[in-house]
């Protein structure tokens, strides 16, 4: 039951957005034309909700139809297993691979039976019901179902053929084992030594000294970290990137690290197709982001032709034959990401090893480019996370108590072309081993090639696995603008605690690598992940939307952290703040106290008077009328135009263009609170010895030099937009260059200082050994 509602409710959800998508772009059609009729009644739109009554209702029957087909094979199964005297473990990985993969083929025939029992011909006015596209979706349907069906000479059978050959896929013939432990692995360590020699070389260069002057030990570690946005973050960090590098400075920088849209860049850069280009980056992107992601003719024809559909499936042929995993819709968006992406405008010049993150090592090995930081997450709900990978139920009082006593958090999930690793579990594993299964801390199948670069795709730009908390903070602006529905808002923030424990999309699953390992595992492991099949994964941006904790990890000894944001909250949500509260859990030297956009403060002399007057005689009664006041201003400030609110915020202090803040390592009692760290005005704060962390920040913000394109307003700048024109990528690169220009020369200045103090204080412990 709880199948077919998800399935049903599925079937409903994709209808709406197609249904949405087309009548937008049917009004766009119309604005630009004036000559075109007038828009169509809802009326002339209800053959498609007839449609999708009759979708959902076949869908449901169907399922009761697949279970008992299940039942039925598994038997079989079962039978055929002890005629040919398998292993246990065999018959389990066969039974699971043919449920996987019939659950899959099943999904293509109801589609297309659906499709097929439409009456076409009694639709007379078929452009009032579907796009022109639609005609072809019987025979697309047919194509894709006969290539996936795994007969003998189908495309899926000769994809899992190849999957299982060590000369295309040579991982197959190796074992992989678990790493525990805080380091970093061995890989990561040779690659700063050799990355050091081109970091020394580029420095030299971009302050303008003698590279022989330079000292290894003087030369600073740069990070760079770019913001989750969607395709606005990638477009928007390639022009921060192309401007770093034409300044010289991004061959300086030792890491970068992305979430979301910035993972896809750090990907795309690192391809035959970037050609570690940032400049091919933006061309590509010119030419394979002006469709829509979801338009389906380009999409389908691209998994249903050669070269292409070969191309793109092998991910998904490989994740449903091994059968760990079900397909859910965050593989079918990595899917479409990957059609969008990592196909070049040449379809006949694609190149297989684009697909696996592990190959990305052939360009950073001897150290030419920085090292790449993939992120997501995990969201583990007490109580409540054991039913995300189990599928448990849980008993009500049991569920209840985790409402009143639990607190949910996030674990990170690190990727480089070396490892998959999670700070939390203390564990890791090799990057060419993600999708295979294990137990204590050995894969138990080693015929499994690597997880293909589009599943990765969906996973790190998952942003619409998002909790319902989260869901609510993006449409909130549009909602209290209505004075309606602020009654409704004060409800829905009353229950933002339990909003925030709910996701409506199930994130992406991959097998989990720490089952089996109880007894070692960290106190940081929670109950849920020790005997787990699967680990659930999503966008970084549901915890962080810049990708700083993993930079802060021991071991990579951060200098200077660039901070690239092109969130669509800049001014709301202070996400290097949030960093602070990792600093101190890791008990991390040196992270700049209370950094990021300016806090509004207490509150001001007309809410603080009405807080005298409220006579409060207790100290709760005194902050439940303060909140009181807060939520009564924020409705007056949320009932004032668009217009009269904009011109309001930039009265506010605000950030510039460049802010650089230090941390410092000066020793405090444990009761003793750090002052705030204050943005950073002369170089000599920099240069102090107990200076500690550098954080440079250029938020994505309005530019005179780029008029008319700002963030927060300029509709194709959503994080939900997917379809750019090349002037559109012009304009946010422009933008994001003409950002960058703004701080290069105090950017470059800080670089400078923190090389002198490190210089310095090499100098002084030399002095203090002789």
């Amino acid at each position: 039951m709880k199948n077919s509602t998800k399935l049903g409710l599925g079937a409903l959800v994709t209808a709406t957005v197609l249904l949405m998508f087309y009548q937008t772009q049917a009004r766009r059609k119309r604005f630009l034309d004036p000559r075109t009729p007038r828009r169509p009644s809802n009326t002339e739109f209800l053959p498609l909700a007839k449609v999708v009554k009759e979708v959902n209702h076949q869908l449901t029957a169907r399922q009761q139809v697949t279970k008992d087909l299940l039942k039925v094979t598994a038997e079989e199964g079962q039978h055929a297993n002890v005629v040919t005297e398998t292993t246990d473990n065999e018959k389990q990985k066969n039974a699971l691979t043919d449920h996987q993969w019939l659950k899959f083929t099943d999904k293509l025939l109801i589609a297309k039976e659906s499709i097929l029992s439409i009456e076409w011909g009694k639709i007379t006015d078929f452009s009032s019901v579907f796009p022109d596209w639609a005609i072809g979706l019987p025979e697309w349907t047919t194509k894709l179902q006969k290539e996936l069906n795994m007969e003998p000479g189908s495309l899926a059978d000769e994809i899992w053929r190849e999957a299982k050959d060590p000369k295309i896929n040579p991982e197959v013939e190796w074992d992989a084992h678990v790493r525990q432990g805080t380091e970093l692995c061995d890989e990561e360590k040779v690659f700063l030594g050799r990355r050091k020699k081109f970091t020394k070389k580029a420095l030299a260069k971009y302050l303008e000294i003698p590279e022989s002057d330079i000292h290894d030990d003087d030369v600073p570690v740069i990070a760079i970290t770019g913001s989750g946005g969607g395709l606005r973050a990638m477009v928007a960090g390639t022009g921060f990137c192309q401007a770093l590098a034409t300044a010289g400075l991004y061959d300086c920088a030792t890491y970068t690290a992305g979430v979301s849209g910035s993972c896809w860049l750090q990907s795309l850069y690192l391809t035959s197709i970037g050609g570690c280009s940032f400049s091919r980056v933006i061309q590509h992107l010119k030419t394979r982001i002006c469709v829509h992601i979801a338009y389906p003719p380009k999409a389908l024809e691209l998994v249903t032709s050669t070269p292409t559909n070969k191309y793109l499936l092998r991910g998904v042929v490989e994740r449903l034959r091994t059968g760990y995993s079900s397909f859910g819709l965050v593989d079918l968006y990595g899917l479409l990401l990957g059609a969008r992406l990592l196909v070049p405008s040449d379809e006949l010049n694609m190149n297989d090893g684009d697909l696996k993150l592990s190959n990305q090592k052939k360009y950073i090995e001897n150290g030419e480019q920085p090292l790449p930081i993939y992120t997501a997450v995990r969201h583990e709900i007490p109580f409540v996370g054991g039913e995300n990978e189990k599928g448990e139920a849980i008993p009500e009082e049991i569920k209840e108590q985790a409402s009143k006593t639990g607190d949910s958090w996030f674990q990170w999930f690190e990727a480089t072309p070396y490892e998959l690793f999670c700070e939390d579990l203390e564990a890791g594993i090799p990057t060419w081993a993600i999708g295979r299964r294990f137990k204590n801390g050995i894969n138990i199948d080693r015929e499994v090639p690597e997880m293909k670069l589009p599943l990765l795709f969906g996973i790190f730009g998952s942003a619409f696995c998002a909790t319902l908390s989260h869901y609510y903070a993006e449409i909130r602006p549009f909602v209290t603008s209505i004075a309606l529905f602020l009654t409704l808002d004060k409800m829905v923030l009353d229950r933002n605690e339990d909003l925030s424990k709910v996701h409506p999309i199930d994130p992406a699953m991959m097998p989990n690598f720490v089952k089996g390992l109880k007894e070692s595992l960290p106190h940081t492991c929670p109950e849920s992940l020790w005997e787990s099949e699967n680990i659930k994964l999503m966008d970084a941006g549901m915890s962080n939307n810049l990708a700083c904790y993993p930079l802060l990890r021991s071991g990579r000894k951060v200098d200077i952290l660039l901070a690239f944001d092109s969130s669509a909250d800049i001014q709301t949500a202070n996400w290097l703040g949030f960093a602070e509260g990792y600093a101190k859990q890791r008990k991390i030297e040196g992270w700049p106290i209370s950094i990021g956009w300016p806090k509004e403060g207490t509150p001001d002399e007309s809410l603080q008077k009405e807080l005298e007057d409220a006579q409060a005689y207790s100290t709760a009664e005194a902050t439940e009328k303060l909140k009181e006041a807060q939520r009564e201003n924020e409705e007056v400030e949320a009932s004032k135009p668009v217009a009269q609110r904009r011109v309001e915020q930039k009265k506010k202090s605000a950030l510039g263009y460049c802010t650089v803040w230090v941390g410092s390592k000066e020793e405090r009692s444990a009761d003793e609170e750090p002052p705030p760290s204050k943005a950073v005005e002369e170089d000599w704060e920099l240069m102090q010895q107990n200076a500690g962390i550098t954080v440079a920040y250029f938020p994505l913000i309005p530019n005179k030099r780029v008029p008319g394109v700002e963030p927060e307003i300029s509709p194709y700048l959503s994080t939900w937009n997917f379809e750019w024109t090349p002037e559109q990528i012009d304009q946010t690169v422009a933008l994001a260059t003409a950002n960058f220009e703004e701080g290069a020369d105090k950017v470059k200045r800080t670089v400078m200082a923190v090389y002198k103090r490190k210089k310095m204080l090499r100098l002084e412990r030399i002095e203090e050994t002789q």
